[in-house]
């Protein structure tokens, strides 16, 4: 579940509350999420809880004005991961992620910094979220290389409407055995059918300014209307589809849900019990089938039928 950026004191307590009722341990946020202040409101909400519950956060965002305080540098580790554990107030964060890619900072830098944080006991594991798949690769050969602590999982945006990690992220996660979260898995809410093309967004929401998240709207409108069809079908609504469509995948470990009210949790946790029947898992594989790219292309037209088939196996589960 996501960090709460929305809402404060009880509305808060409740929304936790809820989730653990549920059986969600796993919540995660980041230090800039509403500059540093849902790490404060998570930590207040999860504090009865903290023995049964998995925390992570995030470090990489700018956190003040100066220019050390930012990026994957070892000081602005150093300094972030301590703010973060007194606004969470805790002793220990469970899951900490490099945020994003830093070019301007050697990678070698950042991972020895990060195995410090977790030899010094300020966190358990480390992930990564938004990296390209080669500075993944290279990070994790360094990480054993030098003996330092590894990074256990990948925090990606992977949706029916953005299926881009499954060229080279989702292989690479296999290679190395390590997990993946999904972040946007609705798309920034269009998947769950509240914005339509023929009805302009309310100006109250996201995509009245900016699209949530990029998507080609050609391809992306007439998905949602078979969403729609297939969500009527099945008695289901259409994020609890898009959610199923995504739990059903091999690769994926756990989905983060970002909820400000109590019906939409409830209505996202009813994907937990939704199984999509075979033709209707595979109708939503071919509506949404990302487009291949080079070299991807070339290795499936050139391989031998059993190499072919068994690439093909390598980026479709």
């Amino acid at each position: 579940m996501s960090g709460i950026a929305k809402l404060q004191g009880a509305d808060a307590d409740a929304i936790v509350g809820q989730a653990l009722d549920a059986g969600i341990n796993f919540f995660d946020t980041a230090d800039i999420y509403a500059g540093g202040q849902s790490e404060e409101v998570l930590g207040q909400a999860l504090a009865p809880h903290r023995d049964g519950v998995v925390i992570a956060t995030k470090v990489m965002g700018r956190m003040g004005k100066a220019v050390v305080q930012t990026g994957l540098t070892k000081r602005h580790i150093n300094w972030a991961v301590d703010q973060s554990l007194r606004r969470l107030g805790t002793d220990w964060i469970d899951v900490y992620i490099a945020h994003n890619e830093d070019p301007h900072t050697p990678l070698e830098e950042t991972l020895e910094a990060l195995d410090a944080v977790v030899r010094a006991g300020k966190a358990r594991y480390l992930g990564f979220s938004n990296w390209s798949a080669w500075k993944v690769a290279a990070a994790l050969e360094l990480q054993r290389a030098n003996g330092w602590a590894p990074f256990t999982h990948g925090q990606m945006y992977y949706s029916l409407l953005g299926r881009d990690i499954e060229r080279d992220l989702v292989p690479l996660t296999k290679r190395y055995g390590i997990g993946i979260t999904i972040w946007g898995p609705l798309a920034g809410g269009v998947l769950s059918g509240k914005y339509r093309r023929d009805a302009p967004a309310q100006p109250d929401e996201r995509l009245a300014t900016i699209d949530p998240l990029p998507f080609d709207r050609d391809r992306g409108f007439p998905l949602l209307d078979e969403l729609r069809v297939i969500a009527g079908n099945l008695g289901a609504s259409m994020a609890q589809v898009a959610l199923a469509w995504l739990l059903a995948r091999p690769a994926v470990t756990s989905v983060i849900l970002g909820v400000s009210k109590a019906t939409q949790l409830a209505d996202n946790l009813g994907a937990m019990n939704l199984i999509l029947p075979p033709e209707v898992f595979a109708r939503l594989e071919a509506l949404t089938a990302p487009a291949e790219l080079y070299p991807h292309w070339h290795w499936r037209n050139t391989a031998d039928p059993v190499i072919k088939q068994a690439l093909l196996g390598s980026t479709i589960s």
